[in-house]
């Protein structure tokens, strides 16, 4: 059951806490206002001011119909700037917009950090935003969900020996799984989101494809995104640069203009990983061997969710040249070093597999279609070609691919084009390209 916090309703421009399903559900305290918020007088937006902005590569055509205001659309808003301008180019489009805010977690040090998102301070931002459109807003509080679908899953794949990407997770499961489920519920005919992605129409039917801009291009978090949940999405910003989406939102007189961006994993507010999987795991970290591709015992550890690969700095460990943590061993608890060169990665296993392209993931890999594939999102897509591995869908690397994680996704592209998203999987297994890995 979703459990409704607060409901703002512009014409009466209250707060209906009244109206929670569940009668015990935490109320979400907002914190004092200034009073000069930066909020257009009467506080409702001058939508004519967006005339001076760059809007050309702004998706205002959601495909519903020539009467849009009889189109209900549904925002997500996280309460950061790019959220925010969606729901206001819905609310320009001539939409009609509802925003709704995910309450995720209450972690006290998240509250007093700018940078993260979906707790206190950016509910009460999206509060206030939604009262300069002139919409609705709905806070929903998903905290046990969040919990149980995303940060359970963080801590247990961290104590596996695997990298996870919670904000994948995330994606996958609550924003767009339970909450599209609520914006059907509310009647929309669309959920759009502040995500930097663009959804276009291909011969058989919607399809997902790299941002505009490459900096803010954020396809390898949504990769899980299945074609039912795209049918349902919008991403207006998909061709915008990010310069032009905060001058939009300085026109229109919005306080989160200038907010910064979230940064790091939104329940991990000190970056330190290790911290969370011990409190929502305790005792389980166990401590081990830290051991060379030789055989030789280099030192102790304290658990191997401490680790990832790649790793170099923090190991513990004195040696002549640098050494970087090139497998995990849960099990055994060991972490394997070893030189840089150890790190190249010829061919990967995909698990949890979705495919957004043409025919089905089996056909292609049969095939061996050339692809490109992104393994962190800081990487750039590099080349390939899917195939079969004992029988699992792979991806062979043209050349050798550094620092692979199991637990991070295998992001797929199309060729020639390198646009189209096809799809992609979480790292299951990886195949190293130095033998000697082969026998630890």
């Amino acid at each position: 059951m979703t459990t409704l916090i607060s409901r703002r309703d512009p014409a009466s421009a209250r707060d209906d806490s009244s109206s929670r399903e569940d009668a015990g559900a935490p109320a979400v305290s907002a914190p004092a206002v200034p009073a000069d918020d930066g909020i257009a007088e009467g506080g409702l937006c001058d939508f004519s001011r967006l005339e001076s902005v760059n809007l050309s590569g702004a998706d205002l055509d959601f495909g519903l119909g020539p009467n849009r205001a009889g189109a209900r659309v549904v925002v997500a808003m996280s309460g950061g700037v790019d959220s925010s301008v969606a729901a206001a180019l819905a609310k320009y489009a001539g939409y009609d917009v509802v925003g709704v805010t995910l309450q995720l977690y209450d972690h006290g040090a998240a509250l007093r950090k700018q940078g993260a998102c979906c707790a206190g301070q950016d509910i009460h931002d999206a509060r206030r935003v939604c009262e300069a459109l002139g919409i609705p807003h709905y806070v929903l509080d998903y905290e046990s969900r969040f919990r149980q679908q995303v940060m359970d899953d963080f801590a247990d794949s961290y104590l596996s020996g695997a990298t996870p990407i919670p904000c994948v997770r995330c994606n996958q499961t609550v924003k767009f799984t339970d909450l599209l489920g609520v914006a059907r519920d509310l009647g929309a005919a669309c959920m759009v989101t502040g995500h930097y992605i663009r959804r276009q129409v291909g011969p058989l039917g919607a399809e997902l494809a790299r941002a505009a801009d490459p900096d803010r291009d954020q396809s390898y978090f949504l990769f899980a995104t299945t074609r039912a949940q795209l049918d349902f999405l919008r991403f207006p910003l998909g061709g915008m640069k990010k310069d032009d989406v905060r001058r939009a939102a300085a026109a229109l007189g919005l306080r989160v203009a200038a907010k910064p961006d979230s940064q790091d994993i939104c329940f991990v507010p000190t970056g330190k990983y290790s911290e969370i999987v011990e409190r929502l795991r305790p005792g389980a970290a166990e401590p081990g061997d830290i051991v060379h591709l030789d055989g030789r015992v280099m030192g102790r550890h304290e658990g191997v969710i401490r680790f990832t690969i790649g790793q170099r700095r923090g190991l513990g460990v004195a040696a002549g040249d640098p050494l970087y943590v090139v497998r995990l061993d849960a099990p055994g608890r060991r972490v394997i070093v070893g030189p840089r060169e150890a790190l190249l990665t010829s061919r990967l296993t995909l698990g949890e597999h979705n495919w957004l392209g043409d025919g089905d993931l089996m056909s292609a890999c049969e095939s061996g279609l050339a692809a490109l594939a992104r393994v962190r999102s800081t990487r750039a897509p590099v080349p390939g070609s899917l195939g079969l591995w004992n029988g699992e869908p792979a991806f062979c690397f043209e050349q050798p691919e550094e620092g692979v994680a199991p637990g991070q996704a295998c992001v797929l592209y199309s060729l020639p084009d390198e646009r189209r998203v096809l799809g992609g999987g979480f790292i299951a297994s990886t195949v190293p390209a130095d033998p000697r890995l082969n026998d630890i």
